[in-house]
């Protein structure tokens, strides 16, 4: 319960209506979740507008409403504050309400368009194991300390996420790591958060569904760093054009790590095989059972992000030497018959092209490499002949499949990703709609020391069709294959 003067703090008051001396008991931009005594922020989101709402959620409880203009009629005994922005005023009003927990937890966002789950996570791991108790928020699973939450979105909501970091900071939590996606950024869920520190990966094409342009994405990704105070850090890769961008206004220390360029931070990959890569990392050679050039860039970023917190060098390598990879990420399993399967969550053309980079990097040549790739549905329809091509050029078999269709017909996303095959490459590609029966098939056509990648759901374990998840778990049917076929 909460004074509702004391949770307006900071939250861009352009006038009020009513006492703010009562006492609120729940904060929601959710009318459906009204409770007595709450307070209501209409919120106009990208599907429905909350001041539709508002009668609605006064009739349910809600004494108090946050609006960017004021319903025609008012009722009396309600509060009613107006804002300029109300996603932005959420995100200070949950902050306040939750006693601004970030600001009694070193949090590190990480943004960019690959290599958040897996960096976010590492961080989780790497201080675990240096004997902290840190939170993690990702899109596989949210973590205080070693107990587990479930994910529903990449960054949680406003008043979620600041409940989580106030149920890690009473759970003794030092540091949290946590991914930040651009639908988070610009919809203001991380507005009135202190972060200590923020990390950019890379970006590359992806999410213009949502975003429209690739500026536009661009621009929310900036927002991040623009937005953070000058006690925090700011770290990005150089090696990627836009890492630059990224600094060029922001108030926080600036450092940049990278594996081609000059840089504050530096890494070179000595030997890189399906067993693990020997680093040389910022001077000194560490041995890690990560696999690719794309992980060498999240160990490198997970190494610079522990220094810029104070950590020494050789305590977070020898941390580091004891990684292992992340659910969906890489994930590597070898048949009895020597025929190697990777599950990876590439669903863009860039994550995708690293990852059989990574293959082709360490294969001889003399096996093949049969790639199982779909595209999702419902989600930006360009990248999709994009990946498709990707995996004709890199592949020896391709098999065009389903991922999660949501409210399309997988067999017209099929059609699309075929727009990128080109004549020449026409007899090595297969398409089979049912990703089961996709899976199924590339074992049963790979020869020993073979190659199968399986791409696009990684760690999901749901497959969702016409707006119901179907129990589906890449893994788990490849090395169930794997036992078929043995026998």
């Amino acid at each position: 319960m909460k004074l509702l003067k004391d949770i307006l703090y900071k939250a861009g008051i352009e006038e009020v209506i009513g006492s703010t001396q009562m006492a609120i008991e729940k904060i929601t931009f959710d009318s459906r979740k009204i409770e007595k005594f709450s307070l209501f922020v209409a919120v106009s989101g990208t599907q429905v507008d909350g001041h539709q709402f508002i009668e609605k959620a006064i009739g349910d409880g809600a004494i108090a409403v946050v609006c960017e203009q004021f319903p025609e009629s008012l009722k009396e005994g309600v509060t009613y504050v107006r804002v300029k922005n109300s996603a932005a005023a959420l995100g200070t009003i949950a902050s306040n309400y939750f006693d601004n927990p970030s600001g009694e937890i070193r949090l590190v966002g990480v943004t960019g368009t690959n290599g958040k789950t897996t960096t976010a996570t590492l961080l989780h791991d790497l201080y675990t194991k240096l004997g902290y108790k840190a939170g993690l928020l990702s899109t596989v699973v949210n973590k205080i300390g070693a107990e587990e939450i479930a994910s529903t979105h990449t960054t949680p909501d406003a008043v979620q996420l600041n409940a989580l970091l106030r149920y890690m900071v009473a759970e003794g939590c030092e540091y949290c790591f946590m991914e930040v996606s651009s639908h988070a950024i610009h919809q203001y869920r991380i507005a009135g958060v202190d972060f200590a520190g923020a990390v950019f990966t890379n970006i590359t094409h992806d999410h213009l569904d949502y975003h429209k342009t690739f500026e536009e994405y661009l621009k929310a990704k900036k927002k991040f760093f623009d937005d953070l105070s000058e006690h925090a850090f700011a770290l990005v890769n150089k090696d990627d054009k836009n890492g630059e961008v990224m600094l060029q206004n922001t108030k926080a220390e600036k450092h940049t790590y990278a594996l081609k360029s000059m840089a504050d931070y530096t890494c070179k990959v000595v030997e890189n095989d399906f067993s693990g890569m020997l680093l040389n990392m910022d001077g000194n050679e560490v041995w890690t059972k990560l696999i690719g050039k794309f992980n060498a860039y999240n160990l490198l970023a997970i190494y610079s992000t522990a220094i810029l917190l104070g950590q020494e060098k050789l305590t977070v390598l020898t941390a580091m030497s004891q990684l292992t990879s992340v659910d969906g990420r890489f994930q590597y399993v070898k048949s009895d018959n020597n025929v190697a399967g990777i599950v990876d969550y590439a669903h863009t053309p860039d994550a995708l092209k690293n990852v059989l980079k990574t293959i082709n990097d360490i294969r001889t040549g003399n096996e093949q490499l049969i790639t199982l790739v779909g595209c999702g549905g419902d989600r930006d329809k360009e990248k999709r002949p994009i990946m498709a091509r990707i995996a004709c050029e890199m592949s020896d078999k391709i098999i065009l499949t389903s991922d999660n269709p949501r409210s399309e017909d997988p067999d017209e996303i099929i059609k699309d990703m075929r727009q990128g095959v080109d004549g020449v490459h026409f007899k090595k590609v297969l398409a089979i709609t049912n990703r089961e029966e996709a899976i199924r098939t590339a074992c049963s056509l790979a020869n020993s020391g073979d190659v199968i990648l399986i791409a696009g759901k990684g760690h999901e374990k749901y497959q969702e069709i016409k707006g119901e998840r179907f129990p589906f778990d890449d893994l788990k049917i490849l090395k169930e294959t794997f036992e078929i076929l043995k026998n």
